[in-house]
């Protein structure tokens, strides 16, 4: 691993990013999970453009800003951002015109990150992926089901939370949904850190599934999002959430809002 300082010479905006993971050591700890992220969301972006997807589209690129932003990397941040405008407005003209700007813009910020990690390899990449997929479908244990297409609240739940209570994962609303119905009866999901806007199914999915459930008055949700629009924010509490915490975040913020989730399920 280089001297931290090889980012910053490079335009990354280390010190916002410190700001939000404390220590250069949990930053390090954390970068191969998003190195991880950017290569499997390349492969989604293309797959949603090809089908005319820009939903689905939009919530992967959002997704993807986020985490940018999070861990510096501004140049793709801007990026994503720009593509996530066009595709909310069903611009399928201009994403096929620049994906491959993104993309571009997607391999300067791996080809970065490998160096910075003195040259991680791709099987280290799919060993990293590997750890980061979720194989258990019904808990034994009581957990804490983070519900994020990205992997960094996982960790940082883990990372605080991890010696009490296992903590639980699903990339997108579908599978949260398959696993609250996997664990209807056992009692163990203790609370729920939800994003909104995810592939496939998102948060509001989730939410609507749980209110139809009944599972809203058993499990207590706390919403994780980037999306802090009036709208959005009306919109999630007209269900029975716990509490609401924007992208970008820090640790101390990610701990408050867990806790606090927590203690409406008696954990804490």
């Amino acid at each position: 691993m280089k001297n931290i300082k090889f980012l910053e010479e490079n335009g990354i905006n280390i010190k916002d990013s410190l700001g939000v993971f404390g220590s250069s050591d949990v930053y390090n700890e954390r970068l191969g999970e998003f190195l991880v992220d950017v290569h499997t969301k390349i492969n989604q972006l293309i797959v949603f453009m090809q089908k005319k997807d820009m939903r689905n589209y939009t919530d992967c690129v959002n997704s993807m800003a986020s985490d940018a932003e999070i861990y510096g990397f501004v140049k793709l941040k801007e990026k994503a951002k720009e593509h996530a405008e066009h595709s909310s407005k069903a611009d399928q003209y201009f994403i096929n015109k620049h994906i491959n700007d993104l993309i571009t813009e997607c391999n300067n910020t791996i080809k970065l990150i490998q160096e910075y990690m003195n040259g991680i390899d791709e099987k280290k990449i799919e060993k990293l992926d590997s750890e980061v997929v979720e194989k258990k479908k019904e808990y034994e244990k009581r957990t804490i089901l983070v519900v994020d297409d990205s992997n960094l609240i996982r960790s940082f739940v883990e990372k605080n939370f991890g010696d009490e209570f296992n903590v639980g994962t699903a990339k997108n609303g579908e599978e949260a949904i398959k696993l609250l119905s996997s664990n209807k009866e056992n009692d163990t999901i203790k609370a729920i850190l939800l994003d909104l806007n995810m592939p496939k199914v998102d948060g509001f999915g989730v939410l609507e599934y749980m209110r139809e459930n009944d599972l809203l008055e058993k499990i207590p949700v706390s919403i994780i999002t980037g999306d802090s629009s009036k709208k959005t924010i009306e919109r999630a509490f007209t269900y029975d959430i716990v509490d609401m915490l924007n992208k970008p975040f820090n640790i101390s913020s990610v701990r408050s809002v867990v806790e606090k989730t927590l203690m409406y399920s008696n954990e804490k």
